[in-house]
């Protein structure tokens, strides 16, 4: 499941065409993505949201915190969002749900360390 969560946490990362080849190979076309900020579906509202993050935080990269766990078709890690190779500013977890094939079907995220 480290896969899983490389995958979205380069997708966060990654901007143009090499994000929409993330969402096409390891999203569901049917993806839905929930957080303290945004509920949005499909690609295209995935897209809006990460386009607004980079838009918020340009230059940051979002990196794993911690050890991945899962089980059944569920993953739960820790992510932080801050410039490469620093301390990250921001800091949350998710909660990722796979549809059959493998591909991100849910996201619950939730914000534990927001700057003021």
């Amino acid at each position: 499941m480290n896969a899983v969560v490389q995958q979205y946490l380069a997708t966060w990362n990654a901007t143009g065409d090499e994000r929409a080849a993330l969402l096409s190979e390891h999203w569901s076309p049917t993806a839905n993505y929930t957080d303290p900020m945004a509920e949005v579906s499909g690609h295209e509202g995935i897209t809006a949201v990460v386009e607004a993050v980079q838009a918020q935080f340009p230059g940051f990269v979002f990196t794993q915190v911690g050890e991945v766990d899962a089980h059944h078709r569920q993953v739960r890690f820790r992510w932080g969002l801050g410039p490469e190779q620093a301390e990250p500013l921001v800091i949350g977890f998710d909660v990722l749900v796979l549809d059959e094939s493998g591909r991100i079907q849910d996201v619950h995220g939730f914000l534990d360390k927001v700057p003021a």
